[in-house]
């Protein structure tokens, strides 16, 4: 084989372009390395060229300190032990010393501990300043002590600390002000400020209450330190501590105000605990006023003031009255709301300062009032037993009703304000809840309740279907509640349960009709309709004498009712039919202790869905009322002792196969299968399970006549589920009247030869299995063709 041809070298102007090109590059290249060689020579020199310590590509060993944090230890630590020998010496070493000696030593060591931080300021060791700063406020506190020790004897302790801590905090302030770069000396003089007053009132021996003034008085100081003096906001280390000390000041004093308001044993000894409320009050309130961010203050400003208005009437009130006289305190709060003057932090605040006092009480006293009407369930025990109530001491009184129809009446108010459906909600919650148990806390008699009570769940039911979304359905709910607990207490004796039942399913069916309601509303009021009704026919069942079993019978005409009207109920036709239908699985519950009653109501259940299905919207009941002819023919075979399974299963064939044909005329592609399988083979398989189990031979030369004649039929038809299903039946017959046959002949035959006779067989299987596999091919596919 010849070699290739040489590649042809490139035309001149080409190969001078492609060299000018590499040219460039080397140009290029030779230029960075040129810059890169030049900075690398103006390195230092312990960088630039000193020797490789580490292997190439070693990582480098992280510091495990900074050079400020090695310092901060350092200053730190020698602070402490300047601190510790310090006070060692005042407390141990300062007797041996004369007045002069002492004086001297105060004099040095204080004026050198202070004056230190500015030369070393000015130096710039800011973080030596600092530690020799705070060596000397220890000192300062040192030197108060020893003046104590040694001159002030005779002086209280308490008032000694009082004046010591007030003339230190203010030497602390001006030195932070003679030196501003440091940081320590201007919060510890603002920490420090916060004992001369508490010190002072308990050393001046007040009581709780005078303390507490004190300790309020601090943190009014600590406030306006923060909100009214210029620049002290900007500063965070004065800022951040008077702030904190203000709020944990305020909260001591506010609990030792409330703590001896709560013990008080009368309204004049909480007149003075409630003042002292009363002041905490008006700090956070005048905080909020200052501070736009301060809206939590404003709305423990606003609980305060609640406390200290309503603090001396607790001695003189019950627990629940006192409950009413908070909440009527804490009512004008929420037209905070409205009072635009007022800054944002103080409305919000006390706006919802008032809410949750409110709420408290509204939980309150509906928790009572539904406990009340818990009571009620006793009765299910003793149904038409015309007992009275029972009064329950423990139970909710007229100030837990007064409580929820005042709170309803404010939550009314703040609806119309506010643009939101919470308070609508909650007025009619609590007002449906105050009128309902009104009647029954007030001790009306049992006919009075009940009315009053039907009236107030008509009232609810109105609301539902006339007023907004949010507060339309919590009125039904509240209607559905207290239809529910009328019902149960009716239930105590016949006339009351005829009535209150009337009366409520005719509102409902009201309810139901009415066209400008909201369509959820509408369809509850219509399955409770249903609902009453039933309780109506039971409630006549029970009156004529009946056991529970036959009340049924009067329960069946519910649905029948329904099913009659049909088209005529409108939108809520859905609902009222789902009640209905459960109304009639009741039916048929109560019925099944009895065999003979319960194929009668499956009989007549069966008759109201086939009429209901005459409907073209409701065709599908049509099945439902086909099972339930069934069960009723069945149920009435079983009473009657029937034991053949023909009888059970033969007309379930016959409508099956009818309706397999009426589908099969609809619908030529149907599948055999799904028209006459299910049908054949509810009769073929049980008779078939008979037969083998038969001793006779009528059923099996019967069932082996059936199936002859149903594989006829299919072969004729070209149906493949009449053709196999019959098939299958006949041979099965067939194998079990030749069974007996059959087990005499192997049994006079050798013992060896069925093994022989299989293995021969599997020989010409073997033989032939290819032609097997043909003419099973072929038979598939003729099966598949048929219908």
């Amino acid at each position: 084989m010849a070699p290739p041809p040489p590649v042809p070298p490139l035309p001149p102007d080409r190969e001078l372009a492609l060299i000018d090109r590499e040219l460039a590059q080397l140009d290029a290249r030779r230029l960075y390395l040129l810059a890169r060689r030049d900075w690398l020579l103006r390195l230092p020199a312990p960088h630039a060229w000193g020797p490789v310590t580490s292997a190439p590509g070693a990582p480098a060993r992280a510091k495990e300190a900074s050079a400020p944090g090695a310092q901060n230890v350092l200053l730190t630590l020698g602070a402490v032990l300047l601190a510790v020998a310090a006070l060692a010496f005042t407390l141990v070493s300062w007797g041996s010393l004369g007045i002069a000696g002492r004086g001297a030593v105060l004099a040095v060591v204080t004026a050198a501990a202070l004056g230190a931080p500015a030369v070393l300021l000015r130096r710039g060791l800011r973080s030596t300043a600092e530690s020799v700063a705070a060596v000397a406020l220890l000192l300062t506190v040192l030197d108060a002590y020893a003046v104590y020790a040694v001159t002030a004897t005779g002086i209280d302790a308490t008032a000694y600390a009082a004046g010591a801590a007030a003339v230190l905090a203010a030497l602390w302030a001006g030195y932070a002000s003679v030196l501003p770069g440091l940081v320590v000396p201007l919060p510890a003089a603002v920490l420090t400020a916060q004992l001369p007053l508490p010190l002072a009132a308990v050393a001046s021996g007040a009581g709780p209450v005078g303390v507490g003034w004190a300790v309020l008085a601090t943190a009014a100081l600590d406030a306006s330190l923060v909100l009214l003096v210029p620049g002290v906001r900007a500063r965070v280390s004065a800022s951040a501590p008077a702030a904190v000390s203000a709020a944990v000041l305020a909260s001591g004093a506010l609990l030792t105000g409330l703590a001896q308001m709560v013990s008080a044993g009368s309204a004049a000894a909480a007149a003075g605990p409630a003042l002292l409320v009363a002041g905490c009050a008006a700090l956070g309130v005048a905080v909020a006023w200052r501070e736009p961010s301060a809206t939590a203050a404003a709305v423990v400003g606003g609980l305060a003031g609640v406390a200290a208005l309503g603090g001396p009437a607790r001695p003189e009130l019950s627990r629940d009255w006192t409950v009413v006289a908070v909440l009527l305190l804490a009512l004008p709060l929420l037209a905070a709301v409205r009072a635009t003057a007022l800054p944002v932090a103080v409305r919000r605040g006390l706006a919802r300062a008032g809410a949750g006092v409110a709420a408290l009480a509204s939980l309150s006293a509906l928790a009572a009032a539904l406990g009340s009407l818990g009571l009620r369930v006793g009765v299910l025990g003793e149904v038409w037993a015309a007992t009275p109530p029972p009064r329950e001491t423990d139970g909710a009184g007229p100030a837990a009703m007064v409580t929820l129809l005042v709170a309803a009446g404010a939550a009314g108010w703040l609806a119309r304000v506010l643009p939101r459906p919470e308070p609508g909600v909650i007025a009619v919650v609590l007002g449906w809840a105050g009128l309902f148990s009104a009647p029954l806390v007030c001790g009306l008699p049992v006919a009075a309740v009940l009315a009053a009570q039907l009236v107030a769940t008509a009232a609810a039911g109105v609301c539902a279907l006339g007023i907004g979304r949010g507060p339309r359905y919590a009125a039904a709910v509240c209607a559905a509640v207290g239809a529910l607990n009328v019902s149960v207490a009716a239930l105590d004796g016949r006339t009351a349960t005829f009535v209150v039942f009337a009366l409520l399913g005719a509102g409902c069916a009201a309810g139901a009709a009415h066209k400008g309601g909201a369509l959820p509303v509408r369809a509850g009021a219509a399955a409770l309709a249903v609902v009453y009704a039933a309780g109506v026919a039971a409630a006549l069942g029970a009156l004529w004498g009946l056991a529970v079993s036959w009340w049924a019978l009067p329960l069946l005409a519910v649905p029948a009712a329904v099913a009659t009207a049909g088209p005529r109920l409108g939108r809520v036709r859905l609902s009222t039919e789902v009640a209905a239908a459960v109304v009639g699985a009741v039916a048929l519950l109560l019925a099944a202790r009895e065999p003979a009653l319960a194929a009668l109501v499956c009989a007549l259940a069966g008759v109201v869905c086939a009429g209901a299905a005459v409907r073209a919207e409701r065709r599908g009941l049509g099945w439902a009322a086909g099972v339930l002819f069934v069960a009723a023919t069945w149920i009435r075979l079983s009473a009657s002792g029937v034991q053949v399974p023909e009888a059970y299963t033969l007309p379930v064939t016959a409508a099956a196969l009818a309706v397999g044909f009426l589908r099969r005329r609809r619908d030529a592609r149907a599948s055999s299968w799904a028209a006459y399988g299910p049908g054949l083979g509810a009769t073929l398989l049980p008779s078939l399970i008979a037969a083998w189990g038969d001793a006779h031979w009528l059923r099996p030369l019967l069932l082996g006549l059936a199936a002859l004649a149903v594989t006829l039929l299919g072969a004729h038809r070209r149906l493949q589920a009449p053709l196999l299903l019959g098939g299958a039946a006949l041979a099965a017959v067939a194998v079990h009247e030749l069974a007996p046959y059959v087990v005499q002949v192997v049994d006079a035959l050798p013992r060896w030869l069925p093994p022989a006779l299989a293995g021969l067989l599997l020989l010409v299987v073997g033989a032939t299995y290819e032609k097997r596999l043909r003419d099973a091919r072929r038979l598939r596919a003729a099966l598949g063709r048929l219908g």
